[in-house]
């Protein structure tokens, strides 16, 4: 990790900058995916996949036996957790249902919303270096909560043409059948225009690499939404002189270790507790099995001495981190002066994994800043809202005339007559 002590407000914003590829280049990619795509459909997506993935798949859908399969091979202690997980998961969005509220405006005048949930979704789950079947039960369980009539999952596949146990298993346990072994831009395509095998979708949701990225974000071109700009992972660390330096180390590199382009920040208002967490950081990056694609994040990553925590919370909000940890005494003092974050952690003993995994939060979050602009991955990202009004007699002599007033004004006489043919008919039949 590069260090810096003490920068200046006018050095922030270079700190702050994330490790990014060739974005022209990458962006003609995709295009070439999503036309090839487009025009050819599943004989593209298996050719996409032979080219990119160095697999032939004979069927683009998982099958009933090979999900019977990966119940068998994933094990016991495994799939408990997976249940606990997913149980805290539901307990957690379950409870961002709303309830109907009618609000009469004027004596009259009632206005309500209802939630309608997105019919087709499409959940993209990153299956290469590390399968994330979390993010199937992040994804899977708010879109069965909401009502999402079809679900489908796409997922690459491994040397073999299958898709992992353990992501077969855990859309299996929540409900989602339509499966389908298509990884990187070419699944974003796919679910984008529809093929023979796999049905178009009206939303994409899920995490991935740059390819993915930029996929989703050419997706919306083509009349559809997606979750968030969800890219390479991120996490922001602030520790005090209470922090405890192995704790930290283990979070920075728990981020660390998710990919080459992932960046990890530590703020600190002591240069010991710094210099400490770094000792631990080389410690424990000897032990991890993915050390190198960490070392390479690490290249990416700062730790930076600022005078105080208030400071660190200011840079924090610069930054908009994907993750935020404060480990820092009475951590909650700080929640207020928070404003741009996906998700936060708080204390010594709250580290993001918990996030990642089973405490019940979503870790599907924006990053790359876009926590100044986007909320994580929530109940609300899988349904529509939409108003209703109901007016009466009463309500319209009540407020036909302000509307009445305020159409002239725009020159709008059309909209005007619409109220003042109501309030004549009114009068008649008085």
């Amino acid at each position: 990790m590069k260090q810096y002590k003490y920068p200046p407000i006018s050095q922030w914003k270079s700190l702050c900058e994330r490790p990014l590829q060739n974005q022209e280049n990458l962006e003609s990619q995709i295009k070439e995916v999503f036309s090839e795509v487009k025009n050819n459909g599943d004989k593209a997506l298996k050719f996409l996949t032979e080219k990119f993935d160095n697999v032939s798949l004979q069927e683009l859908k998982a099958t009933d036996s090979e999900i019977i399969e990966a119940e068998k091979i994933v094990s016991e202690e495994l799939k408990s957790a997976i249940k606990i997980a997913a149980e805290n998961i539901r307990k957690f969005h379950s409870c961002q249902q709303e309830e109907k509220k009618i609000i009469e405006t004027t004596e009259g005048v009632f206005c309500w919303r209802e939630n309608r949930a997105i019919e087709n979704i499409g959940i993209y789950i990153p299956g290469g270096t590390a399968p994330l079947f979390s993010t199937v039960l992040m994804l899977g369980i708010p879109a069965t909560i909401a009502g999402c009539k079809n679900i489908s999952l796409c997922s690459p596949p491994d040397k073999n043409g299958k898709i992992h146990p353990a992501i077969l298993f855990t859309a299996n346990l929540i409900g989602i059948k339509n499966i389908f072994k298509i990884g990187g831009s070419q699944a974003i395509a796919a679910l984008a225009f529809g093929t023979e095998t796999i049905p178009k979708v009206d939303k994409i949701f899920g995490p991935g690499n740059q390819y993915v990225t930029a996929a989703k974000q050419l997706a919306l071109n083509y009349n559809l939404a997606i979750d968030i700009p969800a890219g390479p992972s991120e996490v922001l660390v602030i520790a005090d002189e209470m922090s405890i330096p192995s704790f930290v180390a283990s979070d920075l590199l728990s981020q660390a270790e998710h990919g080459t382009d992932s960046q990890v920040i530590l703020l600190s208002n002591s240069e010991r507790i710094i210099n400490e967490i770094n000792i631990e950081i080389n410690k424990q990056l000897n032990d991890l099995p993915r050390k190198e694609i960490a070392e390479i994040a690490l290249q990416n990553s700062k730790s930076i001495l600022l005078s105080s925590i208030d400071e660190a919370i200011e840079f924090s909000n610069y930054y908009a981190p994907e993750h935020l940890i404060l480990a820092t005494e009475n951590a909650e003092i700080f929640i207020n002066k928070i404003t741009n974050a996906g998700s936060v952690f708080l204390g010594n003993y709250s580290p993001e994994s918990a996030g990642d995994y089973a405490s019940g939060t979503n870790h599907t979050l924006p990053t790359n800043g876009f926590s100044k602009n986007y909320s994580g991955v929530s109940l609300d990202s899988f349904v529509k809202k939409i108003t209703f009004q109901n007016i009466t007699k009463t309500g319209i002599k009540n407020l036909g005339k302000t509307i009445e007033l305020m159409a002239e004004a725009e020159e709008l006489m059309a909209h005007k007559n619409a109220v003042s043919i109501r309030l004549k008919s009114l009068d008649n039949d008085n």
